[in-house]
């Protein structure tokens, strides 16, 4: 399609699970996005379906049906939410790309604060929440989240990473040359601008149903953002190291001080065992941390993909394929 034929706003949502909300949520965005005066209707909504278990493709591809502004792609295998939404960036053809969850904690009725962000020169808008409507763990892994992604990313203090937020389109084309198969998208864009912005929202609770993002795939994204984006974990654990081996020196000296000064040596096969299993676990914990790096490279060279369609709708059929790493 031509420039002149591109929307103003492409909305970018991965779904999971949301068979029973994301109706509800397409009609939120329409209303919204119909009356708004800045985006007056010129808008895309492009839903990527991260090979959900339950009829959230079939609902998607119903109502895209009914929709023309409603665009839908499902992922052959589930992929995670941060590469869904490369699939999505990939299809997106609006100046300002908006992304946000599929279970109408982010209001829709929000949106024109993020566009207003952008409009005051911006390249990326983040929400940060007033209130949040998650598990007590959720909040703790989140603050924790932020709070390591200072450290390793360099990320401003003031600055809430969150999945609610709006980027122009020059910003979103930077995130698509990432081409490895671990996307964390906050890292993309903290790698490629610090023009970055904040509006205050509320966080809802979930329109309906159950979160199916828990721990496990809250640690693989901190892994993606400890591994993908810094090399701090390897240069702690070599100062690690270096620190225990300091110890053991001491330690050496020690002993030898006290075995010229004391007839009789105390036996310590507790302390030595105790120390062989800090030095072991410690040794382990170093292997570990290699072979994640290691195997992250592999995997990069192999070009595994980032995501693989296996549908969509509302796409010309060139828009069909592969992420490819």
């Amino acid at each position: 399609m031509d420039a002149e034929a591109a929307p103003k706003l492409s909305v970018v949502i991965p779904a999971y699970g949301s068979e029973q909300i994301i109706a509800e949520l397409f009609n939120r965005l329409e209303t919204v996005l119909t009356e708004d005066p800045e985006v007056n209707g010129s808008y895309e909504i492009i839903v990527v379906c991260d090979h959900s278990p339950d009829g959230t493709w079939s609902v998607i591809r119903s109502e895209a049906a009914k929709r023309p502004k409603v665009k839908g792609v499902l992922l052959r295998m589930n992929a995670g939410q941060h590469n869904a939404l490369m699939a999505g960036f990939a299809r997106a053809r609006g100046r300002i790309i908006v992304t946000m969850d599929d279970d109408l904690q982010h209001a829709p009725a929000d949106i024109p604060k993020l566009l207003a962000g952008i409009a005051a020169g911006h390249d990326v808008v983040f929400a940060r929440f007033k209130n949040r409507n998650h598990a007590a763990w959720k909040v703790f892994g989140s603050k924790f989240n932020n709070l390591v992604a200072g450290y390793l990313m360099n990320k401003p203090s003031s600055l809430y990473l969150s999945p609610f937020r709006a980027m122009k389109a020059d910003i979103c084309a930077d995130i698509l040359t990432y081409s490895g198969p671990y996307v964390y998208v906050d890292g993309l864009i903290l790698s490629v601008t610090r023009n970055i912005g904040t509006v205050d929202v509320d966080h809802y609770e979930r329109h309906a149903g159950v979160s199916r993002y828990g721990l496990k795939k809250s640690i693989s994204l901190w892994l993606k953002m400890a591994t993908g984006f810094s090399l701090v974990p390897l240069r702690l654990t070599s100062l690690m190291g270096v620190a225990i081996s300091c110890l053991g020196f001491v330690m050496a000296i020690l002993l030898i001080i006290q075995k010229l000064t004391i007839d009789v040596m105390p036996i310590g096969w507790s302390s030595l065992i105790v120390t062989l299993l800090i030095i072991g676990g410690f040794q382990l914990l170093a292997l570990g941390m290699l072979g994640e790096y290691l195997g992250r490279v592999l995997l990069t060279i192999n070009s595994r993909p980032q995501y693989v369609i296996a549908e969509s709708v509302g796409f010309p059929p060139a828009t069909s394929g592969t992420g490819k790493a």
